[in-house]
Parts: C-alpha cells; sequence; structure tokens
C-alpha cells in the first residue's frame, strides 16, 4: 500500500499536537470502556518496556511508527485540520488522535509487533523456502507478513477511533457545543472508516482469500463485542442479572483476542504453514489477550493509587466477586456504588489472588503453545512478552 507522506503532512499534524496539549486540562476522561480499549498495551514496568524494544530490533522493524504511514496521508492530515474546531471540546476523538501520533511507550502497535514475532518464530514452510530467493525476506519475514502486521495495527485504529463517538442526547454543558460534538463523531466516523478503507484495500493485495476471510471477520467480532450485554447503550460498562465468567471470555475474545490470534494464525497462512501450526498460532495469540485483558483488570485493585479511576464494573475481579456470593449477589447492587467501594468489597476476600493466578494460567497456555515451533530469538522475545505481563 502506498501512501504519500508529504513535509506538509507532518507540520499539520504538529501543528494539531501543539494544539491538543495546549487545552489537554480542558479535557475529560474516556469512558471506561474506552480506556479499557486504550490500555490494552498501555504503557508497563521497565521489563515490558525492555521485552518490546528487543523484540523490535529482532523483527528489525520500528513497530512505534507502524500506522504513521497511513495516518500521515495527505487525506488524514486534512481531518487533522478540520479537529481544531473541537480543540476545547472534551470529545473523546482528540485524547485518541493524541494517543496515536504523540506517544512513546509502545500502546498500540504491540499488535502488530506480535504477528512479526510469530511470522519469524514460525518461519516459512519448506516447500515454500524452497520458492524463495534471499531478496523475498527481511530479517526472516515475508513482505506480506510485514503488510498484514500492518493491517492489524489499521483496523486496531480504526476501531479505537469509532469508539469516539458520543451520544449526544447525553452531553453535559460543559462537553461543548453540541455542534462542535457532532462534528466530532463526524470526523470519528469518517476517520475511522478510512482506515477500514485502506486495510481491506491491503487485504487484497495479500492475494490470500483465505487470510481475507480469517480477518475480515475480526472485523465482525469487534462489532459483536459490543452488543454482548456488558455495556449500555452509552457505551459505559455495566452487569447483567444472569452474568458468568464466560461472558467476560467472550467479551476479551471479541474485543481483542480475535484479531490477535486470527492475524497470527493468518500470517502462518501466508507462509503455507498447515492447520496445526496456524491452530497453535492462534492458541498463542488468544491466550496472550486473556492474559493482557486480566492484567488491565488487576491494576485497580493492587495499585489502586494509580488506577482506581480505570476500574470497570465488568472486569474479571468483579465478576468472580459477584460470582463468590451465595446466594449471588444482585447486580444492581455493585452497578450502584462507586469504585473505592467495590475495590473494598473485592479485596475482602482472595478474589485478587485468584485471578492472578488465572492470569499466568493463561499466559502459562500461550507460551506452551509455542512449542511446536524451533527455538530462536523470536520464539524467546515472544515468551518475555508473556512473562513482562503475567510476572
Amino acid at each position: 500500500m502506498s501512501v504519500h507522506v508529504s513535509r506538509c503532512s507532518h507540520a499539520r499534524i504538529g501543528f494539531i499536537i501543539r494544539k491538543m496539549n495546549k487545552f489537554q486540562h480542558q479535557q475529560q476522561t474516556l469512558s471506561q470502556l474506552n480506556q479499557r480499549s486504550l490500555a490494552f498495551w498501555s504503557s508497563r514496568p521497565d521489563d515490558w518496556t525492555k521485552a518490546v524494544t528487543e523484540a523490535e530490533k529482532i523483527v528489525g522493524y520500528p513497530t512505534s511508527f507502524m500506522s504513521l504511514r497511513c495516518l500521515l496521508s495527505d487525506e488524514l492530515s486534512n481531518v487533522a485540520m478540520h479537529m481544531r474546531k473541537l480543540v476545547g471540546t472534551n470529545h473523546p476523538l482528540l485524547r485518541t488522535a493524541r494517543g496515536l501520533v504523540y506517544d512513546g511507550t509502545h500502546n498500540l502497535q504491540t499488535r502488530g509487533l506480535i504477528v512479526l514475532l510469530m511470522s519469524k518464530t514460525a518461519g516459512v514452510a519448506p516447500h515454500k523456502a524452497q520458492q524463495l530467493v534471499e531478496k523475498d525476506m527481511i530479517d526472516g519475514i515475508l513482505p506480506s507478513q510485514r503488510s498484514l502486521a500492518e493491517i492489524t495495527e489499521m483496523i486496531h485504529t480504526a476501531n479505537l477511533i469509532h469508539k469516539g463517538v458520543v451520544n449526544l442526547s447525553d452531553l453535559q454543558p460543559n462537553d461543548g457545543p453540541v455542534k462542535d460534538m457532532e462534528f466530532g463523531n463526524k470526523m470519528a466516523v469518517l476517520s475511522g472508516d478510512f482506515l477500514l478503507a485502506n486495510a481491506s484495500t491491503g487485504l487484497a493485495q495479500l492475494n490470500n482469500t483465505k487470510v481475507v476471510e480469517v480477518i475480515s471477520s475480526c472485523i465482525g467480532d469487534l462489532i459483536s463485542g459490543e452488543f454482548t450485554g456488558l455495556q449500555d447503550r452509552n457505551g459505559n460498562p455495566c452487569l447483567k442479572p444472569d452474568i458468568t465468567f464466560s461472558d467476560w471470555t467472550n467479551q476479551t475474545y471479541l474485543t481483542s483476542g480475535s484479531l490477535l490470534a486470527k492475524s497470527c494464525q493468518a500470517a502462518l497462512e501466508l507462509a503455507d504453514h498447515d492447520q496445526n501450526f496456524q491452530k497453535k498460532a492462534f492458541e498463542f495469540g488468544k491466550n496472550m489477550a486473556y492474559a493482557q485483558q486480566l492484567n488491565e483488570d488487576l491494576k485497580p485493585f493492587i495499585t489502586p493509587d494509580d488506577n482506581i479511576d480505570q476500574m470497570s464494573i465488568s472486569s474479571a475481579p468483579v465478576i468472580k466477586y459477584i460470582l463468590s456470593q451465595t446466594p449471588g449477589l444482585p447486580v444492581s447492587t455493585l452497578n450502584n456504588l462507586d469504585n473505592r467501594k467495590i475495590l473494598n468489597l473485592v479485596k475482602e476476600g482472595c478474589i485478587i489472588k485468584d485471578c492472578q493466578n488465572l492470569c499466568l494460567e493463561y499466559g502459562q497456555i500461550a507460551i506452551d503453545s509455542l512449542d511446536v515451533f524451533p527455538d530462536s530469538q523470536a520464539k524467546s522475545a515472544l515468551i518475555n512478552i508473556v512473562q513482562a505481563v503475567t510476572e
């Protein structure tokens, strides 16, 4: 996918970022659901940063800028110019845009990095390797696999931007003029659609119908994740009366696990690996996503001073607490409590320890799925990333 990046585009983006930062104090936090999406690969302790940095060296690709070729295109830079109208409002698209362009903590590109690491870990199938010449691969990764990693990032970014659409009927006086918020919604829809269109074009250029089918189903899963019953009509987390822990696993799979798992699977399909290898790659991505989400869900309970505002009523510890009560605790009771009271209730028992053990369990399943692949630096990097999340 060829995208022209001009100096003017960079200047426009820089101007918008400076304007956004000037008015940063005027913006409120995204809804808890959007926090969950943004936090999925948020800043980590030093071991996480080290694991990601070393992994980038192995794949020979600066994934911190993986999606910027598209984000800095003339089309999106024009959108950025129009976004000046949102400065001074509380539209969540501003926060999302700042995170996409002005971020140095590997927040958003780790999915693509994992796809590249999986590609290098598996290599290419022996019969395909005989057909390749040295120039067909860079650092042990096919050009089509690198394109797939970018497509994965674009789909995730488009979904994140689309989540920035706000419900105009519930605006507060300090959110900004209705006209500006409505304009922000239009920008969120158009920008997200632009990225999805580019991702679709890139998929078609891979010339692999199975990969197109697999990755297209990820988009359907992301949409299905909005209708699991764990959100209210404004997209905020909520609990349903008959909730079970399988509701959490289903929600996590649809909103994050599917894209990572199926992208890893598709990377091996591009290298002509058989179904057994593809299944193992899928299992790695799925369980990695489960472990990562548990890690995020646990943060408000382990370090509440720093993360109490990120607590979600539909997080794994809260759901496990509800299920541990005999008879079952009425869901409406928790829906009406503030975060600090929920924190105190959940921490009374052994729920936190159970969730930590479950996080380790998912992480070990992910690591075990790599046993079919030969030892290599890329495989070790994947293991290090999992351990940085679970330990």
